[in-house]
């Protein structure tokens, strides 16, 4: 039982977290939306709300890093593979009926800087997203200052993205903006295979 509170409380506080903030969510808010009483709060996180806060993001953080990584690494085409992420967020949009985005968005939008913990995992997880998509790129032969600049843009586009489409409850956008990043893709996947011919030639 005790198990199954704790859990409440993570679950609870992660959407809480997604759809209002972190100066939003309240340690009331929390005990209501996970029927936990207040006692058990400071029993399975004597940090308190910081430190709930702060578990619930890194474990969220950690789950788009598998996410991304995975994608990424099922397809040998660049191009193709963040194609099928841009598509993914548009059904995760649709069917949470467009009331969550990025995990992460929320808090940093927040500015928590009295959390350092808080802080250096929201510094963090772009740093690995963007990782993981600069290196995708570059094994597909896109050199490394393009390949970070892609990655960037992508980022960036989704992150955006999530917004309008929230704001617009509309997933068009999404999905017109991932026809165009693919081409940008395959165009410099070409131009990286050009300019390796002409090196080794």
């Amino acid at each position: 039982m005790a198990t199954d509170t704790r859990t409440r409380m993570i679950e609870a506080t992660a959407l809480l977290i997604r759809r209002r903030g972190y100066h939003g969510t309240s340690l009331s808010d929390i005990l209501s939306a996970s029927g936990a009483p207040r006692g058990s709060l400071y029993f399975h996180f004597p940090g308190g709300k910081d430190q709930l806060v702060v578990e619930v993001t890194r474990a969220s953080v950690a789950d788009v890093t598998e996410r991304l990584g995975a994608a990424l690494a099922a397809e040998s085409d660049p191009a193709v593979a963040v194609h099928h992420i841009y598509q993914s967020v548009a059904r995760m949009l649709e069917e949470n009926e467009f009331s969550l985005g990025c995990p992460v968005a929320p808090v940093v939008l927040d500015a928590p800087n009295d959390v350092p913990d808080l802080v250096e995992i929201c510094r963090s997880a772009f740093e690995q997203w963007i990782g993981l998509l600069r290196q995708a790129f570059m094994r597909a032969g896109v050199p490394e200052r393009r390949a970070q600049a892609l990655a960037l843009l992508v980022e960036s586009s989704l992150e955006g993205l999530m917004v309008i489409a929230r704001a617009t409850r509309d997933r068009t956008p999404v999905a017109a903006v991932a026809d165009e990043v693919a081409a940008l893709i395959e165009q410099a996947v070409l131009a990286g295979k050009v300019a390796e011919r002409h090196v080794t030639a």
